[in-house]
């Protein structure tokens, strides 16, 4: 995926700014045209030079199953003089650095990953990880779809790329290109290895013109407007920027097209570089546009507006003809022959200033834009985590408000803002999104603003706020518009117009976050706000005296919409990662002690429960309880904890009538998932992925899925799955029977649930005899006779309870064959002793399997052994075979024996044989 638009060379743009040059995946070729033997991957170095490729590593994932299938080390080469480096078929032209045989790059779904840290971490086989990433293209077809957890990944908040190869006759690529600013995309075009991709704007529908090129005079030379054919009739307006009104009005002659490009010059007096204003395209006539009349309400076809030097034009004249967006910043250097801009970015949305770059003036002919200098990922994830450590890699949370200053030191009240985050930390649609400032005194809105045709940044953030405010808002609001209390800022999605519109009172359809906040002596207030925004919480109060000079209201511990107890008082941090009080240090000695989810029976009092064990009185703050869903594959809760154990050793998190906190409404413990008690910063604890030693403290997971074992990798990489016949009608849970054992499955064993109480554990009271001979498949099972107990207990133990609980599935785990002895003899294990159980129910379920028949013994060998193969399907599979083919040569022996007693006791008719002398020949000898 290649680029192909520019960075402005003098231009002050927000992406000049963007940092150094980096290398990047810019163009895919994976499927060609019948046989495929022209495939291609190309890195491109943003610096556009020769650049050492040492330390990178190319990967190559299939999306059948999300592994590695190819792995390329980049040592020892580098990009070319113009910064493109080529990994492709031995028959592809220009010839590739790194050769490969055909049909390698497969089709997708896949993923093609540049990682730059050890070579050494990633071999094939290997599974998907973001360690050490640098950039990524997560690929697929419209048959084959299915790179959802690759995208998931790799490319959060971003879905696979389709390669349509219906788009073009005979052979097309994937191509990187610019869109917008800051922002990168991919498109569908004709391959150019080693070259710059063929990112053309997109075809505008054949009735709608728009702008292809700009001149903007400077005051000494005419002005320029290019636009693409079509329908008239059409009018050109050049707006004022300071006095909104028109400067300049003129028909477009739409038969004077030439290659399907119109000329319009303009008045040197005019769209002139040292000023702001805009220029637009409307359909109508110029008298419906006199010269000195005021900014029409009417909607252009397409529009270009511009800021001077320190001269910027009106926000109505901006939000008026390029809803959404920012205008084009001029540079200080203003030039002879004036600005030359044109249309290069590749975006699909109509009137967007961020598309245009300066480039050699075409007229009549295809812009030629310049190559981009900026990289598409600023983040690289470095070695050792899968994640950013502020950002949580799953979720599909909404927008949130995530720090809010209403009242800033002075009278000017000019750094007033709020700042929204989205979870998933990447840039986002805005489209829908309206924020409503409410005023307690009448519990209207005051204000109204659409959020629609922005984005957030590319770590997730938005910013409105005082225009004066630094970093700058990416939508201004005059000074000492925020209120300072008591009031209320809501945010929804509302995507057919205002949410005022269609409710009445305070609207809450379509809510989805709330800050209702209050100064001093002013709670009572703002009652009727908390109740519809916030309820049952009082409203915030930005303290001025916790902090010297100026503070915000900062989320910090919580990521659900309307929850006033995240937010802190805290220095400001626009556009930044809050700065957040830390926890106190960590309680000791606190674990998971019972677990039940209200899915796993349909009993009426199963509920979702979630029970800690600890000292007395220990403080909880400071630990976050996260659960997980196999399902959604992401958080479903994340929960500072508050208060403390009480004076039993217990607390219990649930919707259960005697807990100490409360399951966030709308939430539960799900039927397969996780559950982890974590200590840290909270969107650490959330992400999962990311924690450490030091922040995780305990965690239970009752999921078969291989990512979530894998992304909690201290969970050893088993599971507890509850195991309903272990209890008689009635709800279950998961219970921990051995106190010492942290994050380690056997631990756990399926009971009733006990919250604020002892679990039910295994016990010798309802213990029954058992007596196996199991034959272990792995290969490091010692093959000699004599006592191996220091081998057998602990992951031995495990697996002998595995596979009675195949068996019997009644729940048995490690726990129950606490009272069994174990003994090696000449590779067989034998297992005889006390089998210990729940109940008296458990243990008939347990008496009653099959399988644990008392075997015979002789001495201390086992004779007659039931063989068990535990450790795997295709054991179990070539024990049956195995039994199948000895059945059937005992039949075969007993046939044969049958037939030869029968011949025996039989004499032989002499009458009736025939004599046969070559026969008795034989007989005799």
């Amino acid at each position: 995926m290649v680029l192909m638009l520019a960075c402005a060379a003098c231009l002050v743009l927000a992406l000049s700014a963007s940092g150094d040059p980096c290398l990047i995946i810019s163009e895919i070729n994976a499927d060609n045209p019948r046989l495929d033997t022209t495939e291609f991957v190309e890195l491109y170095h943003t610096g556009g030079q020769r650049a050492s490729l040492d330390g990178y590593t190319l990967v190559f994932y299939n999306g059948n199953g999300n592994v590695a299938y190819k792995v390329l080390d980049l040592k020892g080469h580098s990009t070319d003089d113009r910064g493109f480096f080529l990994v492709g078929s031995v028959d592809m032209l220009p010839k590739p650095a790194i050769l490969l045989p055909p049909n390698t790059v497969q089709n997708g779904p896949d993923a093609i990953v540049l990682y730059h840290t050890s070579a050494a971490r990633y071999s094939e086989k290997m599974n998907v990880t973001a360690v050490g990433m640098v950039d990524a293209v997560v690929y697929m077809t419209r048959r084959t779809g299915g790179a959802e957890l690759l995208a998931e990944i790799l490319t959060p908040g971003e879905q696979a790329f389709v390669e349509d190869e219906t788009t073009l006759e005979g052979d097309e690529s994937i191509e990187r290109c610019l869109l917008s600013e800051d922002r990168w995309g991919f498109q569908v075009s004709s391959p150019s290895p080693g070259q710059r991709n063929n990112c053309t704007p997109p075809a505008a529908a054949a009735t709608i013109p728009y702008i292809n090129e700009l001149k903007l005079g400077g005051g000494q030379v005419e002005g320029f407007v290019e636009l693409t054919e079509a329908p008239g009739p059409l009018v050109l307006v050049v707006w004022d920027g300071k006095l909104d009104r028109v400067s300049v009005v003129m028909d477009v002659d739409v038969d004077s097209s030439r290659n399907g490009l119109i000329s319009v010059n303009i008045d040197r007096n005019y769209m002139k570089g040292d000023e702001s204003g805009a220029v637009a395209v409307y359909a109508g006539r110029a008298a419906d546009f006199p010269v000195h009349s005021p900014l029409s309400q009417t909607q252009p076809l397409d529009a270009f507006v511009f800021a001077g030097p320190g001269n910027k034009p009106s926000a109505n004249l901006t939000e008026t003809l390029i809803p959404g967006r920012q205008p084009y910043q001029l540079s200080n250097s203003l030039r002879e022959g004036g600005f030359h801009l044109s249309r290069c970015g590749v975006a699909t949305w109509a009137r967007d200033p961020g598309i245009f770059w300066e480039a050699p003036q075409t007229p009549g002919q295809p812009n030629q834009c310049p190559w981009p200098k900026i990289c598409p990922h600023s983040l690289v994830i470095p070695g050792g985590t899968d994640s950013a450590p502020h950002l949580p890699p799953w979720g599909n949370s909404d927008f949130l408000i995530n720090e809010l200053n209403t009242d800033t030191p002075g009278a000017a009240e000019d750094g007033e803002y709020i700042e929204l985050w989205h979870p998933s930390g990447r840039r986002v649609s805005l489209q829908g999104i309206w924020i409503l400032l409410f005023s307690a005194h009448n519990n209207q809105p005051y204000r109204e603003i659409s959020l629609s045709g922005h984005f957030t940044t590319s770590r997730g953030y938005f910013l409105l706020g005082s225009d004066r405010l630094v970093p700058a808002p990416s939508l201004r609001l005059p000074p000492n518009t925020i209120q300072n209390g008591p009031d209320a800022v809501a945010l929804y999605r509302s995507p057919f117009g205002p949410p005022s519109a269609t409710q009445r009172g305070i609207p809450t359809r379509g809510l989805l976050d709330a800050v209702v906040y209050r100064q001093r002596g002013s709670d009572v207030e703002a009652q009727e706000l908390s109740k519809a925004l916030t309820p049952g919480q009082l409203p915030l109060l930005e303290d001025p005296d916790v902090l010297p000079g100026d503070e915000s209201l900062s989320r910090c511990r919580g990521l659900y919409p309307y929850d006033l107890s995240a937010f802190s008082v805290a220095p400001p941090t626009p556009l930044r990662e809050n700065s957040c009080p830390r926890p106190p240090p960590a309680p000791k000695d606190v674990l998971i002690s019972e677990v039940a989810s209200s899915l796993w029976t349909n009993h009426s009092q199963q509920r979702a429960f979630v029970e800690l064990r600890g000292p007395p009185l220990t403080d909880l703050r400071g630990l976050v309880l996260s659960v997980f869903d196999q399902e959604r594959s992401g958080t479903v809760i994340a929960l500072p904890l508050t208060g403390s154990i009480d004076p039993d050793g217990f607390y219990v998190v649930g919707n259960v009538s005697t807990a100490d906190q409360s399951i966030p409404e709308g939430s539960t413990v799900p039927a397969r998932g996780a559950v982890v008690l974590c200590y840290d910063l909270f969107s650490i604890c959330r992400a999962g992925a990311a924690l450490t030693n030091s922040s995780l403290r305990d965690v239970l997971v009752f999921s078969e899925s291989q990512q979530l074992l894998s992304s909690l990798s201290a969970s050893r990489g088993r599971q507890v799955i509850p195991a309903l016949r272990s209890v008689e009608d009635g709800p279950v849970s998961l219970s921990r029977c051995s106190c010492c054992e942290a994050r380690s499955p056997s631990s756990w064993t399926s009971s009733s649930p006990t919250p604020h109480g002892a679990n039910v554990c295994p016990s010798s009271a309802y213990s029954s005899q058992i007596d196996l001979c199991l034959r272990p498949q792995a290969k490091d099972w010692p093959e000699q006779s004599g006592d191996c107990s220091s081998v057998i207990h602990g992951r031995r133990v495990a697996e002998v309870a595995d596979y009675l609980e195949q068996k019997c599935h009644c729940g048995i785990s490690a726990l129950y064959l606490r009272g069994a002895n174990f003994s090696c003899v000449s590779g067989w294990l034998r297992v005889s002793g006390n089998i210990h159980a729940l109940s008296d129910h458990q243990k008939a379920l347990i008496v009653q399997t099959s399988h644990m028949n008392h075997s015979s013994t002789r001495g201390d060998a086992c004779s007659s052994p039931t063989t068990g193969l535990y450790t795997s399907t295709a054991s179990a599979l070539g024990l049956q075979i195995g039994l199948f083919v000895a059945v059937l040569v005992l039949l075969g022996l007993g046939a044969a024996l049958f037939t030869y007693l029968y011949r025996r006791r039989r004499p032989l008719d002499y009458y009736t044989m025939e004599l046969n002398e070559h026969a008795e020949g034989l007989s005799d000898l």
